[in-house]
């Protein structure tokens, strides 16, 4: 669902890249577009011919599809949660580490630094009480150990933020991050299977082929551990979510931005969902999700069994752009109807490519009995 923000990311990095370790790339496809709506003319173009595509389902395999898909020109682990103190104090986070290909084929060199692989990550907490969002950026290519990631276990790194598995199985799983005021240091213990997202993992995003991603989730994450903000340290719990994509196409033309929810509700199950939206307004026929239930089992959803309705807005007092700050989500074949609300309205990210992402809180009817919840919401494509 991200192939835009992470070729605009790519292409910062690029720049700071050349600047610093002085070497010859051509890069004349990955010019910085002057606005949002240029976007899909640089995915779209046709210069990924080796790459390989996300054509049809495959059969996963782990803990090595946790590792790098190098032959893949995208690639992100995306980590979101809603955490409390004891006292009740609330925090949302999200880190997020992207990888970005320059080119299909590793390139023949004696040099660690030289190689086609690049990582970029985001960190972000949220702290309600205080109504104040810190962001970080981080960015390295791969070579030296800088950055990367293991086939034999969970493990993704950029410099000393990481997610790291604790043994050789998969959970517990340890998050740690630091940004000049704020840091993580948490551990994730898998509370539900993990979830194959669209078709058997195959999340299509058009309707041509090979627009699309390999996708898996895990959608409820028991954590616990501590934030710092300042020279404050806070003993937090609760929830978090992980997303996995890969791939190589592009979105098509047609399409602006998207609304993307993650949402995990008190009866222990999950809704995701993204909405493409189209540049006339209209939403794409291939937004899409699921519900997860309490077992672990999915139904899909498409474009047609998800109304969204969005009752407020945002005007960002940094990048101007307005916002999406409160929206009606309804699903009738769930009987659910709820609220979406931002748990404070300025968590907009103004990093190598601005947009919004940040900790929601749910409520509303679900079966004709109030439930309530909480989740992230991701916005781009906003002016």
């Amino acid at each position: 669902m991200r192939e835009r923000k992470f070729i605009v990311l790519a292409i910062v990095l690029l720049a700071f890249l050349i600047i610093f370790w002085r070497q010859t790339f051509t890069f004349s496809m990955l010019t910085p577009p002057a606005e949002d709506g240029s976007f899909g003319q640089i995915l779209s173009r046709d210069e990924e011919e080796n790459f390989a595509h996300a054509l049809k389902p495959r059969k996963f395999s782990f803990p090595a599809d946790h590792g790098a898909h190098n032959r893949y020109r995208t690639e992100w682990w995306y980590f979101t949660g809603n955490l409390k103190n004891p006292y009740g104090r609330k925090f949302g986070y999200e880190l997020t580490f992207f990888r970005f290909a320059l080119k299909a084929d590793t390139p023949p060199s004696k040099s660690v630094w030289r190689n086609n692989q690049l990582y970029m990550a985001h960190f972000t907490v949220t702290d309600v009480e205080e109504n104040h969002f810190y962001t970080d950026e981080r960015f390295s290519r791969t070579g030296n150990n800088l950055a990367g990631t293991s086939n034999k276990k969970y493990q993704v790194w950029l410099h000393d933020w990481s997610a790291s598995s604790l043994d050789n199985s998969d959970f517990p799983l340890r998050l740690q991050a630091k940004g000049p005021e704020f840091a993580i240091d948490l551990i994730l213990k898998a509370r539900k299977d993990l979830v194959l997202q669209g078709e058997q993992g195959l999340s299509r995003k058009s309707e041509k082929p090979g627009n699309a991603s390999y996708y898996y989730s895990y959608p409820r994450l028991t954590t616990e551990g501590s934030i710092n903000i300042g020279d404050n340290k806070f003993s937090v719990m609760g929830d978090s979510w992980m997303d996995r994509e890969w791939s190589t196409s592009s979105l098509s033309d047609e399409q602006a931005g998207w609304d993307w929810f993650a949402l995990q509700f008190a009866d222990n199950s999950e809704l995701m969902f993204y909405r493409l939206r189209r540049k006339d307004g209209q939403q794409d026929s291939n937004s899409s999700g699921s519900v997860i239930l309490a077992d672990s089992s999915k139904i899909t959803l498409r474009k047609q069994d998800v109304k969204i309705k969005v009752l407020d807005t945002w005007k960002s007092p940094h990048s101007h752009s307005i916002y999406p700050s409160k929206w009606h989500l309804s699903i009738p074949g769930q009987n659910l109807e709820v609220d979406v609300i931002p748990l404070i309205n300025d968590q907009e990210l103004n990093v190598s490519y601005r947009y919004w992402e940040g900790a929601v809180s749910v409520k509303g009817i679900k079966n004709g009995k109030s439930i309530s919840g909480q989740g992230y919401v991701e916005l781009t494509g906003y002016k």
